[in-house]
């Protein structure tokens, strides 16, 4: 075959976007159940955030450790499935709850999931064994604006939150406020300065998940 001619450089580059197609979906699928893990260990990482566990050397161990069970439950507090929570998404109907033991105490953690200013934000806010009271708190985000909006994954914004009360005589009473605005600081949290929106956003999630969850915190 000629190797000037355009049938050959046609040919030629073909087979090679074949198996360079062929080397990459090789390389992905191998690489796929180590990422499936490390995903799964960066969500234990989180859950134990909000029980104000950090720097932890094996996050499988010290989860399976604290988590005692993953509740699968509906909207009026029902027990659907005693595990399968921590595979739960985001959904209408169905809620995850993550029962922990700390020293002895029990511990409520609940996901959340919202819309920050920009994308997506969510976290885990965990409750003392009272069911309304706050014992920690973690969040995330995935493109809230750097220095401002981005502070609710800090230590410093969600060192707010316990002692705060999410609920009381049965209603919702946990929210963010504007920075330096806190009139009953037994339920409010101080915002973040320069992040107003993102902090508004973060209040509406938990209002509209801790209201989801009313049946089972007020049970």
């Amino acid at each position: 075959m000629n190797t000037n001619s355009n049938s050959y450089t046609i040919i030629y580059a073909s087979v090679m976007v074949i198996i360079v197609a062929f080397l990459l979906a090789f390389v992905s699928s191998s690489l796929k159940e180590r990422q499936d893990k490390n995903v799964e260990l960066d969500k234990m990482k989180q859950i134990l955030t909000s029980l104000n566990i950090t720097d932890v050397e094996d996050a499988e161990k010290t989860y399976n450790q604290y988590i005692k069970s993953d509740l699968i439950i509906d909207l009026n507090g029902n027990t659907i499935s005693e595990k399968g929570g921590f595979d739960l998404e985001a959904g209408d109907d169905r809620l995850a709850v993550f029962v922990c033991d700390v020293n002895g105490a029990t511990k409520y953690i609940l996901p959340l999931y919202g819309k920050g200013m920009w994308d997506a934000i969510g976290g885990y806010l965990c409750l003392n064994d009272d069911k309304q009271t706050i014992y920690g708190a973690f969040f995330s985000h995935k493109g809230e604006t750097p220095g401002l909006g981005a502070e609710i994954a800090t230590t410093n914004f969600q060192g707010r939150f316990p002692g705060k009360r999410a609920m009381s005589n049965g209603e919702v009473k946990l929210k963010v406020v504007k920075n330096g605005k806190v009139q009953d600081a037994s339920c409010e949290v101080d915002g973040i300065s320069g992040g107003t929106v993102t902090s508004g956003c973060v209040s509406n999630m938990l209002q509209d998940y801790l209201t989801k969850y009313k049946s089972f915190l007020t049970k």
